[in-house]
């Protein structure tokens, strides 16, 4: 969605400052260069509705976040870090954005993916991009992984995405390196439990965790990155760091507060670069690569140009992000799995408000679930 922004302004940009159609398509063309395309809904979408995907009525986006890429050569299996749904109304305003939480308990369907097979069964949503990905390497795992996400997704919504993308968060900071910062409010004290410096300002690991990447051990001598409530403006290191933050430690509201956080830091990012890059010729051309580089997109059967002329009227203001389970733990302890999150009936009547189109009545009827931003 921020690339469909950077895209559909920096076109409406050219077009307003009395460029020519030829020009916009040039910085169209430019842009959608930049992404990387492929099939990533497979078996999710059929063929039939590929064809006949258009830009028309409601629209659901499949997002997923992965925090750092797999080690593709030794074929180990991602669990995708941020699962979100965007829906786009009928009438594309305002857009809503949905996160899952990662470890929400649902059932995975049975899977093959040519070099692994998966039984099915119940497990945490963020598995089924591990289980789909297993023994493969490159765009495949990436493929395979997203795709027995998405049948997962229809299965627990009942929603077929209509496009979907794969983001890395290691490339925001290549993106606000663009933009040389991304300013927004911090809603509560962050600690950092990844990013810290010693005392001579060498940036260094403030905390060691287990073998499963818990339980955090202070490390001495080294003080961690602090983000204290109130306005900040980010660095490039520091937006990717409080994207990251999830531990208790660093967090009141753990996967929830991550949730949100990433939320406001996306919408924050999107703001910055309608303000800051659209309008500057210099900064453009490198910050549509950097967006484009962040992204794997599969367009469902609609070109990337149609997105972005369809949806060039919206701006940032635009996106309502909205919390599952009402941003409150709803937690309990599985045998063989550990602790997952189960998604509560009010969450349910959400996803079958985007399904049904109606999340703006949904909204009206439980106005807490808003995420402030």
């Amino acid at each position: 969605m921020w690339a469909r922004w950077l895209i559909g302004a920096g076109v409406f940009l050219v077009i307003a400052s009395g460029g020519s159609l030829v020009g916009a398509k040039v910085v169209l063309s430019s842009a959608t260069g930049a992404v990387t395309e492929q099939n990533l809904i497979g078996k999710a979408k059929t063929t039939t509705e590929r064809k006949r995907a258009d830009v028309k009525g409601a629209k659901n986006i499949l997002l997923v976040g992965l925090d750092t890429r797999p080690s593709w050569k030794n074929k180990e299996p991602s669990r995708s870090d941020s699962i979100i749904l965007v829906h786009l109304p009928a009438d594309h305003s305002p857009i809503y954005m949905v996160s899952l939480p990662r470890d929400s308990y649902v059932d995975i369907p049975a899977y093959d993916n040519g070099a692994q097979s998966y039984p099915g069964g119940k497990n945490k949503i963020n598995s089924a991009f591990a289980f789909g990905s297993r023994g493969l390497d490159g765009a495949a795992a990436e493929a395979h992984g997203f795709e027995l996400l998405a049948l997962t997704v229809k299965e627990l919504t009942g929603i077929t995405p209509d496009a979907g993308a794969i983001i890395d968060f290691e490339g925001f900071k290549d993106v606000v390196k663009v933009l040389g910062k991304v300013c927004m409010y911090v809603d509560e004290d962050v600690t950092s439990i990844h990013v810290g410096h010693t005392a001579d300002g060498k940036q260094a690991v403030p905390y060691k965790t287990d073998s499963s990447g818990a339980n955090p051990r202070k490390v001495a001598g080294v003080t961690a990155n602090f983000y204290a409530k109130g306005d900040h403006c980010f660095t490039p290191v520091e937006a990717l760091d409080f994207a990251r933050q999830r531990d208790l430690l660093a967090l009141r509201d753990s996967d929830y507060g991550r949730q949100r956080h990433q939320q406001q830091l996306l919408k924050a990012i999107i703001r910055q670069a309608v303000k800051d890059g659209l309008s500057s010729p210099t900064k453009l051309p490198g910050l549509v690569t950097a967006v484009g580089r962040t992204m794997t997109v599969d367009n469902g059967g609609i070109s990337l140009e149609d997105w972005a002329f369809a949806l060039r009227g919206t701006n940032p203001d635009d996106l309502i992000t909205i919390k599952t389970n009402d941003g409150t733990f709803n937690s309990e302890s599985i045998s063989g799995i550990g602790s997952v999150e189960i998604l509560s009936d009010t969450t349910m009547d959400l996803l079958e408000s985007v399904k049904k189109d109606k999340v703006d009545t949904f909204l009206q009827e439980n106005p807490s679930w808003i995420t402030e931003s």
